[in-house]
């Protein structure tokens, strides 16, 4: 990929910016010369990445969830950036929930959409007329199970799918402002969301083997469920280094001519266009496959 040079006096609000992805792209785009307000929940993970960064660097609470959180997050870039305007947004901040559809409480699902699609949508709607005024550009961080929904992953899978489609939205109707929109696909990356999904989905196993009528239907997914931990786990060992993701990120930040979506990882872009055309039975069964599912 090549790249424009970064502006130094650009600015860029990334959310979910304590770990992972969010926390290598904030640091990254720092180096690069940019101000980046960092979205974090916690006070501390902001003291963290303000630890190793510049004085560019600003953490900024922000909770996808809360209006108010974005607001007042919006209220501080505002006052800071004031007619220059935003560079850019990256939209990553992201959970996963996973389970069998038939069991996850509805809470859950709710969950999973509130940060991973309406999170997104409620952070662009208040940053848009900084980005409409700066003429930059927005980067939603989505997913392969955005192009291909697994099985116990579905509530995770779903939000993404919607992400890409209000990304394609997005990006039609926003073609006069001059604000672009691009998305990043990244395949298993070595980042904590594989560990923190096991994790919850272990909680919900143990709650649903105490309520009444609800352990024998968990009984008839246990044998596929172990079998996802295992592959999830693998993927986790496995997974590309998240600098890869990071280029992908700067790319659509600074390249002249940003793509509209970055697969990244080995094979992930022919592994799409694969499963776009596969006859759906012969496409659930590699899928099984490829997950370890007896």
């Amino acid at each position: 990929m090549t790249e424009a040079a970064a502006t130094p006096t650009g600015s860029i609000v990334m959310t979910g910016a304590s770990t992972g992805i969010g926390e290598a792209c904030a640091l990254e785009l720092d180096r690069r010369g940019f101000r980046v307000f960092a979205g974090v929940r916690r006070e501390a993970d902001g003291e963290r990445l303000r630890a190793r960064g510049s004085d560019r660097l600003t953490p900024v609470r922000i909770d996808v969830t809360d209006g108010a959180s974005i607001a007042a997050a919006s209220q501080t870039v505002a006052s800071t950036v004031g007619e220059a305007g935003l560079s850019g947004l990256v939209n990553n901040a992201g959970i996963c929930v996973a389970g069998p559809l038939e069991l996850l409480p509805l809470a859950e699902l709710r969950k999973q959409f509130e940060v991973n699609v309406f999170g997104p949508i409620a952070v662009t709607q208040a940053l848009l007329p900084l980005l409409r005024r700066g003429r930059g550009r927005i980067v939603n961080v989505s997913s392969i199970s955005g192009r291909v929904a697994c099985p116990y992953l579905g509530p995770y899978a779903a939000s993404k799918y919607a992400l890409e489609a209000m990304s394609d939205s997005l990006r039609v109707e926003t073609r006069k402002s001059g604000v672009s929109i691009s998305i990043v696909e990244p395949g298993s990356v070595d980042t904590p969301i594989w560990q923190k999904s096991r994790e919850a989905c272990d909680r919900l196993r143990a709650r649903l083997s105490e309520e009444a009528g609800r352990a024998d239907a968990w009984a008839q997914y246990a044998p596929d469920v172990e079998a996802m931990h295992a592959a999830t786990a693998g993927m986790g060992r496995r997974g590309m280094p998240v600098e890869r993701v990071v280029r992908a990120v700067v790319h659509a930040l600074c390249a002249r001519r940003p793509r509209t979506r970055y697969p990244v990882g080995a094979g992930i872009g022919a592994t799409i266009f694969l499963l776009k055309f596969l006859p759906d039975r012969l496409r659930d069964a590699l899928v099984r496959r490829a997950m370890g599912l007896p």
